[in-house]
């Protein structure tokens, strides 16, 4: 994916580029459009279903073509089986739209390392729109107007360090398999885009409260940020994080929606980003040359949006 020269708009473009992603495209705005949210199976709690009822209207308003599940899809220890009852009464009774039936592309979060992963992973097979494949995929999709995105979907769990020996249970998975898997996908894309997404943040835009881990990821700053730094991959997605937020770092936008359900108040931002403690999601439009993506409270505000060209 050749990257020559990238340009961010960010700051005021909240009002234009959120409002644009949240009506129907005009003419000259073709583009994929589709959904993220995060950390939301709360028994439809804590303004889960506020939250789904906005992510309907949005998505109909778009012609939203899926929706991206950044992890923690069930509290607080994931699922027991395919026939839990969380599956009706966290997901098929809360994301009831129209506009929501459509694929939802997930991953794993810590917290469904607390139950049994395997029964996410089968539970595609009795559901028409829940897509997890693998714990870790590639998805690649043709953009309306020409071009091509990939979409890198990790597993990013195992990757940390203190959930070993613990209720996670990630003990047994080959973070360093997936990372290769990750750096040859990427060494070998031809796409237009490439977009890796993952539950944890790597970094955070917001300063830690007192008692709070902090948003930023050793870990993963450690071992797969060069990965995307080094194949110039231009936005980092996840969740974990319970607030919405945005920064911009050596040249990649890293964008954390994580507020499907309950959330917090964030210390002040920092780095010159920008951290909410709303309810909401993330709606994104790409084509070819231009991704435009905002950050959405349950009422339907863009509070932050982004406008990252491909040059």
């Amino acid at each position: 994916m050749k990257l020559s020269r990238r340009e961010f708009t960010t700051a005021g473009a909240a009002l234009g580029t959120g409002a644009a992603l949240a009506r129907p495209a005009e003419a000259g705005e073709a583009g994929l459009n589709f959904l993220l949210v995060g950390d939301w199976g709360r028994l439809g709690h804590h303004h889960q279903r506020a939250v789904a009822r906005q992510m309907g209207v949005t998505a109909a308003a778009i012609g939203s073509r899926f929706v991206v599940s950044v992890g923690d899809n069930f509290y607080e220890n994931g699922v027991d089986s395919v026939s839990d009852p969380q599956w009706r009464r966290s997901f098929e009774e809360v994301y009831t739209a129209p506009a929501l039936q459509t694929p939802w592309q997930v991953i794993l979060g810590n917290h469904d390392y607390r139950g049994n992963v395997q029964a996410q992973l089968d539970y595609a097979r009795q559901s028409p729109r829940w897509r997890l494949p693998a714990r870790y995929y590639m998805q690649s999709l043709d953009l309306p107007g020409g071009g091509r995105a990939a979409f890198y979907y990790l597993d990013t769990s195992p990757f940390i360090r203190k959930y070993y020996g613990t209720r996670v249970a990630v003990n047994g998975q080959d973070s360093q398999a997936q990372l290769d898997w990750l750096a040859a996908g990427l060494a070998a894309s031809t796409a237009d885009w490439n977009i890796v997404i993952g539950h944890h943040p790597i970094y955070g835009a917001h300063a830690a409260d007192p008692g709070y881990e902090g948003p930023d990821q050793p870990d993963l700053i450690a071992r797969l940020d060069p990965v995307l730094r080094a194949h110039r991959v231009p936005v980092y997605i996840c969740g974990h994080d319970h607030v919405l937020q945005a920064v911009q770092m050596n040249g990649i936008s890293y964008i954390c929606t994580g507020a499907g359900s309950e959330t917090y108040q964030p210390g002040p931002a920092i780095r010159g980003g920008f951290a909410s403690g709303a309810h909401g999601f993330m709606v994104a439009r790409l084509s070819a040359a231009r991704l435009d993506w905002a950050l959405m409270d349950a009422s339907g505000n863009a509070l932050y949006s982004q406008s990252i060209l491909r040059g």
